[in-house]
């Protein structure tokens, strides 16, 4: 007995540093040795869960997070990281039990209020969940996350762009299961128009860049068009699977508007399909894509469709921009429009989401 002791204390301390240094798969399986030798034990319970949340393993988080519960149910950790496995899995009641819970047990924890603004928020519940979203403010919680959550809820002036972390975070999560969620669940279609339009236009471009290119579904629609293909995105797991998917030429992780500033590469095709819904404003992008495109190079977009403001950011965190925000962007930059069309872009909660696609050359 003293022996296995002191060999899941090993254990326990070596999925300790590794998960510190950011080592999840080496942590997950010291911390999987260690409960192996001392089962029940609620440290390595507590550790071996919140590393599977981390590794997005979801289910499995849950389950050694209740055992921690059963020892002890006012365990602060536990109930934060199980309420996140729940709200993950879809389990959204059951994940506001936990975070009410939480609390009431410790008022001063900004992650759990953020995450009930959340909670409450998806729910509908926008009175609720902004104040939920001030008190993680006022609880030491990211003020530019929260603030941001806040301002879509509360309309008024909208941030200019969404903070990166949010961004990176949102589609780092979403990588698995990424293409079938989007085209068999919200009915997506914005690579199929933008691509079909380009396509009436006879051309095979010499190089074609994709922004915001995610797991490369427009890659392949792409990939007929050009002799060669970039694609760039902000979140290093879209990069990954991008790169596994093998359509690309080159995959950037970088933003959008960013890698246009700075890359020295010229292109004869860019495209962003449903990507500016989670820039904000886009006079950054527009003059990145005027420095990067040959003359007569097509520049083609989807955008959510925005009646009264240039750009707004909407309760669903996404932002919508009107046709007439597009149209002063395309004339100061130098581009002519060959068409704005308007099409649903995806579905939410089966409700088709207007949209506005757009085709521009530049002069």
């Amino acid at each position: 007995m003293d022996s296995n002791m002191a060999q899941a204390r090993d254990f326990f301390l070596a999925g300790v540093g590794h998960y510190e240094a950011g080592r999840l798969e080496d942590a997950e399986r010291q911390f999987a040795a260690s409960l192996a030798l001392l089962p029940g034990r609620l440290s390595t319970l507590l550790n071996l869960g919140a590393t599977r949340l981390k590794l997005g393993k979801f289910a499995q988080a849950e389950q050694l997070l209740s055992e921690a519960l059963e020892q002890e149910p006012d365990n602060v950790e536990a109930l934060g990281h199980r309420a996140t496995a729940l709200a993950e899995m879809g389990q959204a009641r059951e994940a506001l039990a936990d975070v009410d819970r939480l609390v009431a047990l410790d008022p001063s924890r900004g992650s759990a209020w953020s995450l009930k603004g959340t909670l409450l928020r998806e729910q509908g519940r926008r009175d609720e969940a902004a104040d939920a979203y001030r008190r993680a403010i006022a609880s030491g919680a990211d003020v530019e996350l929260n603030g941001y959550y806040l301002a879509a809820l509360e309309g008024g002036a909208a941030p200019r762009t969404p903070p990166a972390a949010y961004v990176q975070g949102l589609f780092d999560g979403y990588a698995d299961g990424f293409e079938e969620h989007l085209v068999e669940v919200l009915n997506y279609r914005a690579p199929e128009i933008l691509v079909a339009r380009v396509a009436q236009m006879k051309r095979l471009f010499e190089r074609a860049l994709d922004l915001g290119c995610g797991t490369g579904l427009c890659g392949v629609k792409l990939r007929p068009l050009a002799a060669h293909i970039d694609g760039v995105d902000l979140s290093a797991n879209m990069v990954d699977r991008a790169r596994e998917r093998g359509v690309y030429d080159q995959v950037h992780e970088a933003d959008a508007a960013e890698y246009l500033r700075r890359s020295g590469e010229r292109y004869d095709l860019i495209v962003a399909a449903d990507v500016f819904i989670y820039v904000g404003a886009l006079e950054a992008v527009f003059e990145g894509a005027a420095r990067a495109i040959t003359p007569g190079g097509v520049f083609c977009f989807s955008v959510e469709k925005e009646a009264q403001q240039e750009f707004a950011l909407r309760a669903s965190l996404r932002y919508a921009h009107s046709r007439g925000y597009i149209e002063r962007l395309a004339a100061e930059n130098g581009f002519d429009i060959v068409e704005i069309a308007e099409h649903p872009i995806r579905e939410d909660q089966r409700a088709a989401i207007a949209g506005l696609f757009a085709w521009l050359v530049k002069r």
